[in-house]
């Protein structure tokens, strides 16, 4: 069918052969079937997903420009309704929201965008990124043919559109936006909504082609959208996608490259060899464009973070992880990836593929041009053998679970099993600071009338707070006879408590009696515990704590949270006592937020206790606070709460999230990389916190007195809670002999002998540092993993001393895989590898 219709190529297109326009010069982004098309050439195109609200402004070139270096050409993002209208009509785009800069950033580094407007994002993100007052407007339901919900969803789209117009940030203006996205992941809810979500789905559509890009829509997870938006894969693998046109392209929105974690689970890990075959499987089938998500997962500062339940740490084991720190070997391995699909794009942009079955689980597609193009990919589906096929009259070795790249039909450039870059293992080191910390009781016993309301019965959270608050108190009083049974040796009641969600702590006459806690998937629970009442009115205060609003499911804006009873007491003489529908006073949020306590602006006539005073016994519901000079040199910062419980942090007036030290359940008996991927294939963190570090970004310190303030809602030790730097500990490698290595690539030798460039280890620290110590080196057959390598039965004894001439002192080293470089042959006709650990350390200067 050719070039879509809806998007006109300019009389420019000849001019601008490769990255970005002038701002004088009219670009066009249109598609076919093979590929987007940027001013009429077909790109195969890498993207990672950076949200801007997830770093900070200062982190944000870095981030880019490791992205680029890693062989990312589009930085996807999508855009937070809720930051950026928390009141109708009044916008907000300063600080880590604003979006403009954001765009710009990309736009100098050289990239290109797509802005996944929604305005629905899901993303794990508090009330999946709509702002809580879209709830209130009367008469609306959320994502459906719904005239209130469809005129404030375009409005805020437009309200984007133009921002970014204005800005001349869109291709068609010379901007860096190729793509943007209307809705999100909608096609689900669509069928279950039925005539409503298709005419929905299908205004939606139209009204964003009518705001007029000039550049393509696409809608994820949407198998019927209509032309000309292009309907998108998200999922672990994409390799079974079709668009649902055969005039538009493969795109894949979302590549996951692992997984979110909430409190209370584990940390799951995708092995990079699976993403990699993933990615490669995809592309072999004629894809031509993949989302990462994430590249960058950053932070869920402040509340954030949906779910509910969702750790403040949004890292997603991404290539760039939570702190802006490189993950090896996820990053490594895959730019080695783009590099060797570039080098087959001219290929892959031209024709389709041949496909030819090698054996049971084996398959090659070629890709071949009449101009002498071709480029091969040798895939091994096996999940648990290797394979050796024979092709164009070469015989490879396959892997499990692996494709070979072969950019001239002849030579492996990459297979996705073997990693040839190196590891890296990182730790938390202390800093010299030492907190010393005053506290403050949230007093319950003294409530401001002025901010409390009592009504009869019990009320829904999120209608009484408007989400200002994670915290609302539910207070009321019962009168116990001097003559019940339990007074006189009898069994203590039973409180009953039904709630919607998410946690609830229960005071009896101001003394913690006992906490409940929902979970992501089951948000509603019971608490039942025994309570110590005494004769005459008992007050009953229970404070109810949202863990961030839901972000997904059919209609959650009308889900609920809060204690919606029954409430109940149960073993009193009269039976069981039904306290749902008595008078019950409310309060929202708490003292020390009203009173600010977490500003350092705040005037308060507080009384702070000093710590040593008030630690006799962890107390519940209080607030501590701490003065610190920021540490020297620039590696990122985290916050280790590993000794305290449940609650809030701020510095100097800044939310850093919600700490929960809720300890890890799952199944973590290690992880292939071949098989299926699933979140609960390789987790990690058994038995430990989920979350023990909490991102401190260093654009929020001053040099000294920084205010730091946490709210502790179980009763914590604070003098357990330490600052500390995020650092490269070590580094590993394992390459073997026949390592695949782009150096080898040459389409010119097709009948000439070839000189084969044997592979190196390639070791670095990070700056700043230099390697002191080689932990393991071997050249032979040695076992084991990172961390725990081991020699086996063959091992060159000059392999320290290799490794320690070369690289001792340096920040990199290279070291040649190969018998001469070892001094002879370990072990003849054996198939050798070098493994290698190395200790970094802040290189030591010398005046």
């Amino acid at each position: 069918m050719g070039t879509n219709s809806a998007y006109k190529l300019c009389s420019l297109v000849f001019l601008v052969v490769f990255l970005g326009c002038s701002e004088l010069i009219q670009c066009s982004v249109t598609y076919d079937r093979k590929a987007i098309m940027i001013n009429g050439q077909r790109r195969i195109l890498f993207s990672g997903s950076i949200h801007y609200p997830r770093s900070t402004p200062d982190m944000w070139e870095d981030l880019i420009q490791k992205a680029k270096d890693g062989g990312i050409d589009v930085i996807e993002t999508y855009v937070f309704w809720n930051v950026h209208e928390p009141t109708p009509g009044n916008y907000h785009f300063e600080g880590r929201y604003d979006i403009v800069r954001f765009m710009k950033t990309i736009q100098r580094a050289g990239l290109y965008a797509h802005l996944r407007i929604g305005p629905y994002v899901c993303a794990e993100w508090n009330f999946g990124g709509f702002p809580v007052w879209l709830k209130y407007v009367p008469g609306i339901s959320f994502r459906t043919d719904n005239e209130p919900f469809k005129r404030a969803m375009q409005g805020f789209t437009e309200k984007i559109v133009g921002l970014m117009k204005a800005e001349n940030l869109f291709e068609s203006q010379g901007g860096p936006i190729i793509l943007s996205q209307i809705e999100n992941e909608y096609g689900v809810q669509s069928k279950l909504f039925g005539a409503a979500g298709y005419n929905y789905m299908t205004w939606a559509a139209n009204m964003a082609i009518q705001t007029g890009t000039g550049v393509p829509w696409v809608m994820c997870k949407e198998d019927d959208a209509p032309d000309p938006v292009i309907n998108t894969c998200n999922g672990f693998y994409c390799d079974s996608f079709a668009p649902n046109k055969p005039y538009k392209p493969t795109i894949w929105t979302e590549a996951w490259s692992g997984w979110f974690s909430e409190f209370g689970g584990t940390i799951h890990q995708r092995p990079v060899q699976d993403l990699a075959f993933a990615v490669a499987k995809f592309i072999q089938k004629g894809g031509s464009f993949i989302n990462y998500y994430m590249f960058h997962g950053g932070t869920n500062f402040g509340r954030s973070a949906g779910g509910p339940f969702i750790t403040t740490s949004y890292d997603y084991d991404a290539p760039i992880d939570e702190y802006g720190l490189i993950r090896q070997p996820k990053y490594g391995h895959l730019k080695e990836l783009h590099r060797s699909i570039k080098m087959c794009e001219r290929a892959l942009v031209s024709v389709d593929p041949i496909i030819t079955q090698l054996g049971t689980y084996q398959q090659v597609h070629v890709y071949s041009t009449e101009s002498g193009d071709c480029a091969a990919f040798l895939a091994n589906y096996d999940t648990k053998s290797a394979a050796r096929v024979l092709f164009n009259n070469m015989h490879y070795n396959l892997p499990p679970w692996s494709i070979s790249i072969l950019p001239d039909c002849r030579n492996v450039v990459f297979n996705t099993a073997k990693v040839g870059v190196q590891t890296s293992q990182m730790e938390m080191l202390p800093t010299n600071g030492i907190f010393s910390w005053e506290s403050y009781d949230e007093d319950i016993s003294s409530l401001d009338d002025s901010s409390t309301f009592t009504t009869a019965g019990l009320l829904e959270q999120i209608n009484v707070t408007r989400d200002a608050s994670d915290y609302l108190w539910y207070m009321t009083s019962v009168d116990i006879g001097s003559s019940e049974s339990f007074l006189h040796g009898g069994e203590l009641p039973t409180l009953i408590i039904q709630s919607t969600g998410h946690a609830v702590h229960i005071f009896i006459n101001g003394q913690l009696s006992g906490s409940a806690f929902g979970t992501r998937e089951n948000r509603r629970f019971t608490y039942t515990g025994k309570v110590n009442l005494r004769p005459g009115t008992n007050r009953i205060a229970l404070l109810s704590v949202a863990v961030g609003l839901p972000n997904v499911g059919g209609h959650y804006e009308s889900w609920n949270t809060g204690i919606l009873g029954p409430v109940a007491l149960h073993g009193l003489d009269q039976g069981k006592w039904d306290l749902s529908w008595q008078k019950w006073t409310y309060q929202v949020g708490l003292k020390g937020e009203a009173m600010n306590l977490l500003s350092p602006d705040s005037v308060t006539s507080v009384e702070w206790m000093q710590s040593s005073l008030a630690a006799q016994r962890p107390q519940p519901l209080t607030w501590h606070k701490a003065y610190f000079n920021a540490p020297e040199g620039d590696e990122p910062l985290a916050l280790d709460m590993e000794g305290m419980g449940k609650g809030q942090i701020w510095i100097n007036g800044q939310s850093i999230g919600r700490y929960w030290t809720a300890y890890a359940s799952g199944n973590c008996n290690g992880c292939s990389y071949a098989g299926t991927f699933r979140p609960t294939k390789c987790q990690l963190g058994c038995g430990q916190p989920t979350q023990r570090w909490y991102h401190v970004p260093r654009s929020w310190l001053k040099p000294t007195n920084n205010l730091l303030v946490v709210f502790e809602e179980l009763g914590g030790d604070p003098s357990r809670i330490s600052l500390v730097k995020r650092s490269l500990a070590s580094v590993c490698a394992e390459v073997s002999e026949f390592h695949p290595t782009i150096k080898n690539w040459q389409i010119e030798s097709y009948g000439r002998a070839e000189e084969f460039h044997s592979p190196k280890v390639h070791l670095r620290c990070s700056g700043g540092q230099s390697i002191t110590s080689i932990k393991f080196a071997s050249f032979g057959t040695p076992l084991g993993t990172c961390g725990s390598y081991q020699q086996g039965a063959c091992h060159a004894s000059t392999s320290y001393a290799i490794l320690e001439k070369k690289c001792i002192g340096k920040q990199r080293c290279a070291v040649t895989i190969s018998n001469s470089n070892f001094g002879q042959d370990p072990c003849p006709n054996v198939m050798k590898k070098l493994s290698v650990e190395a200790v970094c350390a802040p290189t030591n200067w010398r005046g």
